[in-house]
């Protein structure tokens, strides 16, 4: 199976210069969509949905050995994904 990371997102917040930032809320693993390896299915390993996530291009099976999300993101990993990608 081949899964894609996202991040769920806070909502956009006035960042100087007058455009808008968004912050990682929280950082998911997600299948990939049937027929694709660079979309991600309708749900998170974890049962959200992934409508209005950012895909962020990293597939964990590309990275073995390596943790299955961005290490900056570190703080904010869902759990329950993690879990399911532990096993």
């Amino acid at each position: 199976m081949t899964e894609i990371v996202v991040y769920e997102l806070d909502r956009p917040t006035a960042a100087p210069g007058g455009g808008a930032q968004r912050r990682v809320r929280r950082v998911h693993a997600a299948p990939a969509a049937p027929g694709s390896r660079t979309v991600a299915g309708p749900r998170t390993l974890c049962g959200k949905d992934t409508f209005a996530m950012e895909t962020t291009g990293r597939r964990p099976s590309e990275h073995p050995g390596a943790p299955w999300y961005p290490t900056e993101h570190a703080s904010v990993v869902c759990q329950d994904c993690d879990a399911v990608m532990e096993v």
